[in-house]
């Protein structure tokens, strides 16, 4: 006998009602929305016991997330605000920041590496860098991947 998939990915238009609610009622959870399972599943209009039946089986797929993320290696001046600066104008054109990683500045300067999420940017890399290069107190910055 053909062992079956662990994993299958499935159109949710053809998928009974009940698994996008756990998918919304996990959001809600996740988003501190519903103070408990119980909260949750009554948000989203289903039984608790469908919740814990599913909860741990049902995940969303987003089907851009892993294209959409960069990370930018920076030298920054070590004065106050050029990280936030630099973080305002990743927000500004659309990015999501994920993760920021500063060392001790050294001579003046900082290390940071910052990831983000770039699937609402709408513009090349070249552009991009060019706008985070004009932000003062940006010594150097470079564009490590994108996944």
């Amino acid at each position: 006998m053909e062992e079956k998939p662990k994993y299958l990915l499935v159109d949710s238009r053809v998928l009974p009602d009940v698994f996008c609610k756990v998918v919304y009622a996990k959001r809600l959870l996740a988003k501190g929305k519903a103070r408990s399972s119980s909260e949750a599943a009554k948000m989203a209009d289903i039984s608790r016991s469908a919740f814990y039946k599913y909860k741990d089986c049902v995940y969303p797929y987003e089907s851009q997330m892993g294209d959409s993320i960069a990370t930018f290696s920076a030298t920054l001046e070590d004065e106050p605000g050029v990280l936030a600066a630099l973080i305002a104008e990743l927000y500004r054109v659309g990015a999501n920041i994920l993760t920021v990683n500063q060392s001790i500045p050294v001579d003046g300067v900082a290390p940071v590496t910052v990831s983000a999420r770039t699937m609402g940017v709408v513009m090349e890399d070249d552009e991009l860098l060019g706008l985070l290069r004009a932000v003062p107190g940006v010594v150097e910055i470079r564009k490590l991947n994108s996944h």
